[in-house]
């Protein structure tokens, strides 16, 4: 190998970088958990929106989340991953009937991920995965710069989530990350739930019992 190349290419400027770009998100994420921000600013202009799509319960309790919110929401950015062929043509056809039925003329997008997760799929394999739709989701978020990411549970919304609040540390855009917990979680919260709970900006719940056992919860009573 050439000796000068060598040089360049162990050179300690391609380590300061990534080094710097870890010591800043670890300086973050030690601060302690945002700041609980209450639902009270009116808005004047349309906020663009990422709402990530799960699967079964998730994808029909997310649909409605989004079918009830107005058309102030634009553009509308759907993220699911990519072997999810049913909730895509489920987010199709909400989108048509709200054109329909509410005279929606919001602009939508649908992005796909790779899964995080395969059903049986090993917990080893799954941080691999993990991290290979982490990489995928940073150019993907900062086309899209959501001003607000909303989600609902599926492990789809960990990489989405992650990138987001990394996106907003470097203040790239002042994205609002909103998890909206899972009707069926009554006692205690989701895995997913639990790994956002740091960092996001608003976790709610729909079960009063929730709210008095993690203190960073709001409860808004039954949503979906």
């Amino acid at each position: 190998m050439d000796s000068n190349l060598e040089k360049s290419y162990f050179s300690p400027i391609y380590y300061l970088v990534p080094t710097f770009t870890l010591l800043y998100v670890a300086y973050r994420w030690f601060q302690g958990p945002s700041q609980t921000t209450k639902f009270t600013e009116v808005r004047t202009k349309p906020a663009s929106i990422v709402s990530v799509i799960g699967s079964g319960g998730h994808t029909r309790e997310m649909l409605r989340l989004m079918g009830a919110l107005s058309g102030n929401y634009s553009p509308r950015h759907y993220i699911l991953a990519n072997t999810d062929s049913i909730s895509e043509s489920k987010v199709h056809a909400m989108e048509d009937d709200l054109r329909r039925k509410k005279n929606f003329k919001t602009e939508y997008l649908i992005h796909k991920i790779p899964r995080c997760r395969e059903v049986n799929q090993s917990w080893f394999t799954t941080v691999a995965y993990t991290i290979y739709s982490i990489f995928y989701c940073i150019p993907l978020m900062v086309i899209c710069r959501p001003e607000i990411i909303l989600c609902n549970g599926p492990g789809t919304c960990i990489p989405v989530c992650l990138v987001g609040w990394i996106i907003k540390c470097f203040g790239i855009v002042q994205t609002k990350i909103i998890y909206v917990e899972s009707i069926c979680r009554v006692d205690k919260l989701s895995m997913t739930a639990r790994l956002v709970y740091k960092f996001a900006d608003n976790i709610i719940v729909q079960w009063p019992e929730l709210q008095s056992k993690y203190p960073k919860c709001e409860y808004y009573g039954r949503l979906v």
